[in-house]
């Protein structure tokens, strides 16, 4: 069928507006996933680098994060160039 997009499941992601401003966090943590992406694009980690800085996560975790960020990378770039600072 032409058109349809099917959605990714994330089940390690969580958006409440009451954690971290209602960005998308890590489930049960407050690690939001820009972060993760931010670790892994810009500062060129290795999921298993972020293992180590975050030793409580685990490796599907980080991956689920990073397939969040990369499915909405539009929105959360829109978002960062309105406000730079609201990481």
């Amino acid at each position: 069928m032409l058109g349809t997009v099917k959605k990714t499941k994330h089940p390690y992601i969580s958006i409440d507006p009451k954690i971290s401003g209602g960005q998308p966090v890590i489930r049960r943590t407050r690690i939001k996933v820009v972060d993760i992406a931010i670790r892994y694009e810009l500062m060129g980690w290795s999921a298993d680098r972020i293992i180590d800085e975050y030793p409580h996560l685990k490796l599907e975790q980080i991956h689920d994060a990073l397939s969040y960020y990369y499915e909405n990378k539009d929105i959360f770039d829109r978002k960062y160039q309105e406000n730079p600072y609201s990481r």
